[in-house]
Order: structure tokens, then sequence, then C-alpha cells
């Protein structure tokens, strides 16, 4: 029993350090009753990361928006169920806006490109989210 007990507080031991760096924080956004918009602010540093979760419904439109001192900081756009964004922002801007073609959760990721990352820079931000 104790050498059982040894061997799995071992194995956490070597697992615990990797949950620990994934740096992702996940956060649903809550509308205002009746709004359609909401702004989120937050700061990131580093290799942290945020995941900003919505539902959204077939047929409506999604817009993002990001402001941030920092020229390094960016957000993606995930459909549900897929390993690549479908809005990509370092590549297409800090505003994306779709009309959504499938009903369900989309994660808004916000994170500092590596370059920033690696010199452990911060970045404040405001994620202005909308569903119309």
């Amino acid at each position: 029993m104790i050498k059982s007990l040894t061997v799995s507080m071992a194995m956490l031991a070597l697992v615990a350090p990797a949950l620990a760096q994934d740096g992702i924080r996940i956060v649903a956004v809550q509308f205002a009753r009746g709004a359609s918009s909401a702004a989120m602010k937050g700061s990131i540093k580093g290799d942290e990361a945020v995941d900003y979760t919505v539902r959204v419904r077939a047929g409506q439109t999604l817009t993002v928006r990001l402001t941030t001192g920092n020229r390094s900081g960016y957000f993606n756009v995930t459909a549900p169920g897929a390993d690549v964004a479908i809005f990509n922002g370092s590549i297409s801007g800090k505003r994306f806006s779709v009309t959504i073609p499938s009903t369900g959760t989309y994660v808004v990721r916000v994170y500092l490109m590596r370059n920033a990352a690696r010199r452990n820079d911060t970045a404040n931000y405001t994620l202005n989210v909308a569903i119309l």
C-alpha cells in the first residue's frame, strides 16, 4: 500500500510541472442582460495565454477586436472541435468578423508572439466580443 502510494505520488510529481507550464487560463465570455457585446480587460505575461469561450449560434455574426499597447499581442479564433484557427491575428490583424456557419462554443485565444514571450513581456489588453 505504501509502495503504491509512493509510486502514485512520484508520477504526479512528474506530471504536475507539465500541467503548470501550460499557462492557459480559460474564461467564459459573459454578456450583461440584453447586451450583445462584452469588453474584457486582462493581462498576459511571457508564454501565458487566455482562452475566452463564447457560445454562438449558426447565422449569427461574431466580431472580436483586441486593443493592446504591446505590438506582439494577438488573438486567434478556433471553431468547435477544430485543430486549426479560423482566424490568426498575427497574420490577419486585430479585428475579426464572420457569420458563424455552425452552432457551438468558439475559442478566442489572446497571446504574445514568441519573440515577446521569450523576453517575458507583458501585454495589458481589452478584448471586445460582439454577437449580432
